[in-house]
């Protein structure tokens, strides 16, 4: 069959005026007959245009649609066509959707997205596109819609430049995109006078995030920036900074993505193939484990809004009020994501929030509310119409963009309508699967099951966020930040999920699968003969026990911690029965928590911190003050001593369970004690609030977080029962990394010799006065990282609970003096990379 890849024409017998279908498909298929009869496509094509309504709408916006066929139905194009239907008096594309010119698309490559860029543009000149509506001449269509003809005329005075302007070449690697487009935006808006940029002969207003997007800047394109009014020149200078200052951060975060596509894999490592290299998502991973099977991408929620009208005012209103709370869910969003992630992660939400100040967006929603439409169906339409325009752009980076409009948009709607709030997981498929989803909510990866799900990789989120650590409680691999490229991929591709490393590996061959399967292999044989042995202690073979605790945040998760060889609770974060909830948790209800852990462990030892907030940890319904630089500020005990209605509950809930559990069983410690003084001021509240119930004495122990603490431990000891290293906090204050940045984290590494120092600093100074010391933080987790910490003279050791069988199997192999005598070693180190190097000798 003979084929041709040429730009798409439009002779006049391809152009159909004054049809009069009688619905969408009768449309399709009319317009479809016209592309049969020239010749352009196989008669089969017809029907793979009407499947391709089931999967996507190619309503364009604006009484334009662009029906089309299926991607692997190209083969029945014989040649690159199109084919215009003008309905006039419209034919319904979709509820809510009136097309009036049906341009049916027949391409084999990409050669349509001229067409649709042409169309674009159309749209933005209302008076033409409604004439083209009702034109009894092709000549008009073909003039504003073939290869031959120019983009829509503007006036001189409109495709020009302002009174005062620069050019510059764009050097971003990916082009302009949200984020710093958003930027953009921001050093714009300040401007008393118009900002305009221009390309070629396309222009868009500055001040205006959608209309700069609409651009669709590419590295090498020469730009023109202009500006009028009193205020030009200072503007033009700001808005030269904001856009060359950027040039270095976008371009090292491409060279970061390229070098995370490209690190080291730390878990499995699929085999050299010659000529091949297996194509791969890369992401973070979330929660180890290989997973082996088809991908699901999980649908975004159909959505139907109803148009239910409302006075115009009271409209208004609701679209105001919803705007406005959106902003502030976004910056709580951002900010959080800046605290954990970094601000190149934060971005998003920040790019998100700039999308909410496009006036086209907000100017039509109005618009169609005047019309006497509602609400929720005024901005879900204004929001798709123009996410449809960024969907057509070329550059696939600006048109993921539509994603990020439509977003938004569902968080202003479900602020609208509550009732349009998305449910949770469903319709998976029948045989097991890894989930691909955009971001999953806690609720949603908790409900999960396990029978049907075997991985987990997400485009967004952070190996912190909630979803993450109940994927590793569930011991389900996992990866997330995988980025768009995941939600694109196709249903049932093949593929092997590391979530060691945050890798999705695709279409592997028969030898990948092959070496993934062994690898799963011989982990399993390798844990299942650490759980047989999981209930013996950590005793190693010359009699010295390491007590091992599970990191455990509610009573429900005792369970199967302790089912791990958990031998009691080593750190029970109580910042949860606060974050997961929209108000504080009365003293009553803390206490019932706390009784009920008591109950679930029978004795055995629970390790409570008080409430740990601040740094990465905000709790928004409590409306703290926002802090610059808020893991040197108000957090851990600095926040308690200043807030005691937190404190205080929290104390009475755990002395109330203190009184009805077994002597010894519960032990309370203080985050991020610095000075001495917090101990005798928080020792002082305890004891007074003790005397007031008449509740047993209570262990009191400190987390040593920080250096000082560390520096100090011979003297801070004197005053507490006993010391729980932090070593995630401990790494960062130590090295002045934080823990979360997306270009250092991977430095924040806890073996570090000089984190080792400190930790070793820690037991010297409580061996002095006979306390123990325990670690709660990352590297108790990791064999050799518990190896090294027993040998460095730590004698307890907290960590989730998965990781128990394996750190109980590694100690029992192991001697106290190896241990010792490897402690040593790695103190002598000059960097982590020469103490990674003698995890061989951990034995």
């Amino acid at each position: 069959m003979a084929t041709d890849t040429h730009p798409l024409s439009l002779p006049p017998d391809l152009i159909r005026l004054g049809a009069a279908p009688a619905g969408k498909e009768a449309a399709i298929r009319e317009a479809a007959q016209l592309l049969i009869a020239a010749g352009c496509i196989d008669p089969a094509y017809a029907d793979s245009m009407i499947r391709r309504e089931t999967v996507a709408n190619t309503f364009l916006g604006h009484g334009v649609a662009i029906p089309h066929g299926m991607v692997d139905d190209r083969n029945l194009v014989r040649r690159n066509g199109i084919a215009i239907l003008q309905v006039p008096d419209g034919v319904v594309w979709n509820d809510g959707q009136t097309a009036r010119l049906v341009v049916a698309i027949a391409a084999q490559s990409d050669a349509h997205i001229a067409i649709l860029r042409r169309l674009t543009r159309l749209m933005q000149d209302e008076a033409r596109l409604n004439a083209l509506f009702t034109t009894g001449d092709t000549a008009d269509l073909v003039a504003a819609l073939s290869d031959e003809s120019a983009a829509p005329a503007t006036p001189a005075t409109e495709a020009g430049d302002l009174a005062e302007s620069f050019e510059w070449v764009v050097d971003y690697p990916t082009g302009l995109h949200a984020r710093p487009a958003a930027a953009w935006v921001e050093a714009a808006r300040s401007a008393s006078g118009r900002v305009r940029v221009r390309h070629g002969q396309e222009t868009a207003d500055g001040k205006t995030l959608v209309a700069l997007l609409q651009l669709g800047l590419r590295p090498g394109d020469r730009i023109a920036v202009s500006a009028d009014g009193p205020d030009a020149r200072a503007v033009l200078n700001r808005l030269r900074a904001t856009i060359t200052g950027l040039s270095a951060r976008e371009k090292a975060d491409a060279a970061a993505a390229a070098r995370k596509a490209k690190a080291v894999v730390q878990g499995w490592t699929p085999p050299v193939s010659a000529g091949r290299e297996m194509p791969v998502v890369a992401g973070i991973g979330a929660s180890p484990g290989l997973a082996i099977g088809p991908v699901h991408v999980m649908p975004k929620a159909d959505l139907t809004v109803p148009d239910r009208p409302v006075p115009l005012l009271d409209g208004g209103n609701r679209l105001h009020e919803a705007l406005n709370l959106t902003r502030q869910q976004l910056k709580a969003l951002a900010d959080d994501t800046a605290r954990r992630l970094g601000p190149a992660e934060a971005g998003i939400f920040a790019a998100q929030a700039e999308l909410l100040n496009d006036t086209d967006v907000i100017t039509l929603a109005c618009q169609l509310m005047v019309e006497g439409h509602g609400p929720g169906w005024s901005w879900n339409e204004a929001v798709e119409r123009s996410a449809v325009r960024l969907a057509a752009n070329p550059n696939p980076v600006l048109a993921g963009r539509a994603a990020d409009l439509r977003d938004v948009g569902r968080r202003v709607l479900t602020r609208i309508d509550p009732d349009l709030r998305s449910g949770s997981i469903r319709d998976l498929p029948g045989t097991p699967c890894i989930l691909v989803a955009d971001d999953l909510s806690p609720s949603d990866t908790a409900a999960l099951d396990m029978g049907r799900v075997i991985g987990l990789a997400t485009a967004q989120g952070g190996p912190t966020s909630h979803t993450a650590i109940l994927a590793r409680t569930l011991g389900l691999p996992a990866m997330v930040a995988g980025g768009g490229a995941l939600t694109e991929l196709a249903n049932g591709t093949t593929a092997i999920l590391d979530g060691q490393s945050g890798r999705l590996y695709l279409d592997p061959t028969e030898a990948d699968l092959a070496a993934a399967h062994g690898w799963i292999e011989e982990q399993r044989i390798k844990k299942a003969q650490q759980e047989e042995r999981r209930s013996l202690p950590a005793r190693t073979r010359d009699g010295h026990t390491v007590e091992i605790g599970a990191n455990v945040n509610r009573p429900d998760q005792v369970a199967m911690a302790l089912s791990q060889g958990g031998e009691g609770v080593g750190l029970m974060r109580t910042e949860f029965l606060f974050l997961e909830r929209g108000d504080a948790p009365s003293e009553e209800e803390q206490y019932e928590t706390y009784r009920a852990m008591l109950e679930a462990l029978d004795g055995r030892p629970l390790i409570v911190r008080a409430l740990d907030i601040g740094g990465d940890k905000q709790v928004p319904h409590l409306h703290l003050p926002h802090e610059e630089n808020p893991f040197l500020g108000v957090r851990g005990a600095r926040l308690l001593l200043r807030h005691p209605e937190l404190l205080e509950p929290q104390l009475r809930a755990l002395y109330r369970a203190a009184k009805n559990a077994k002597p010894g069983a519960l032990l309370i410690m203080f985050p991020m004690i610095t000075t001495l003084r917090e101990i005798e001021t928080l020792r002082a509240v305890c004891d007074r609030i003790r005397a007031e119930l008449e509740a047993p004495a209570v262990p009191l122990g400190i987390m040593v977080e920080v250096p000082a603490a560390a520096i100090q431990a011979d003297v801070l000891a004197r005053h507490v029962d006993f010391f729980s290293i932090g070593t995630n906090d401990l790494t960062q204050y130590a090295l002045a990394i934080d823990r979360q940045h997306p270009e250092l984290a991977a430095e924040a590494d806890s073996l570090h010799p000089s984190v080792l120092r400190l930790i070793r600093l820690t037991v010297e100074g409580a061996e002095k006065h006979g306390r123990w010391v325990g670690v709660c933080g990352g590297i108790a987790g990791d064999p050799f990282g518990a190896a090294l910490l027993a040998g460095l003279g730590v004698r307890e050791l907290s960590m989730t609970p998965r990781d128990i069988p394996g750190v109980k199997d590694k100690l029992r192999g192991s001697d106290l003096a190896g241990l010792r005598a490897l402690a040593q070693r790695a103190l002598d180190c000059e960097s982590s990379d020469e103490v990674r190097a003698l995890e061989g000798e951990a034995s």
